[in-house]
């Protein structure tokens, strides 16, 4: 199989690497990485904690309880590399809530610049693990979960870093709505049959594919992110993959 890294500034880290995570009103990031433009640091010191979830606090009744009184739903994206997905979405959006996950120091500051840009309001961040972040989210809180481009982690002794497990599957279950929807996208045939496999056994989850191009195909609407057309131009195609949370 032809498997090829993500780019740093994509790459979702290892346990082991320098891990960033925000405490105390305090963003930690990873030592690795390009450095940080001078204006990118003010935004990660300055507009970061601003909109930065603190997980440490009882979570709120619910998601939109963290935006403005307009927001009716709250999405999840999931390691979310340049923002280019999580940006078009909130702007396409703008009554539904955007959470992203992204524990790479380089990736936020992409996204604090594009926040500051278009002057987006719906977005909040986190900079952890995505796990800890659905572990404290109310259940029925979360309309979609996106999971775009994820490292695959192809050796098998790292299987157990892929955020698709069987423990995960079911946490997301409980944080989705009725008919909420998880949506996955990946150019890596081996973690694709990986996913499906286990979504397919979880009793919460029905695949959504009716023929090939439901899931060859893109969903209607859906922003190509820079990694994705990377792995066009080197060949891999992707599959995009819809799954409805059972009620």
């Amino acid at each position: 199989m032809n498997i090829a890294p993500r780019d740093p500034d994509d790459r979702d880290p290892s346990p082991d690497d320098d891990v960033s995570a925000h405490r105390h009103g305090s963003f930690f990031g990873r030592r690795k990485g390009h450095k940080l433009r001078s204006h990118q640091a003010d935004l990660i010191a300055q507009l970061l904690p601003r909109l930065a979830l603190d997980i440490t606090a009882p979570s709120p009744d619910g998601l939109a309880r963290l935006f403005g009184p307009d927001v009716d739903h709250v999405r999840l994206e999931i390691g979310f590399g340049g923002g280019e997905h999580l940006v078009a979405e909130a702007l396409a959006f703008p009554t539904t809530g955007f959470i992203g996950c992204e524990p790479y120091v380089n990736g936020m500051a992409k996204i604090l610049t594009q926040i500051e840009a278009h002057g987006i309001g719906n977005i909040r961040l986190f900079a952890g693990d995505a796990a800890d972040l659905v572990a404290w989210a109310p259940a029925l809180s979360l309309a979609r979960i996106d999971l775009i481009h994820p490292d695959p982690w192809p050796k098998r002794r790292h299987w157990k870093r892929r955020f698709v497990q069987d423990l995960t599957v079911a946490a997301m279950a409980r944080v989705l709505e009725p008919d909420g929807e998880f949506r996955f996208v990946c150019d890596i045939d081996g973690y694709v049959a990986w996913t499906l496999a286990h979504l397919l056994r979880s009793p919460d989850f029905a695949w959504l594919a009716e023929r090939a191009d439901d899931w060859r195909q893109p969903w209607p609407g859906y922003t190509m992110t820079r990694y994705g057309r990377k792995a066009e131009r080197e060949g891999r195609r992707a599959a995009y993959l819809r799954f409805r949370k059972v009620a």
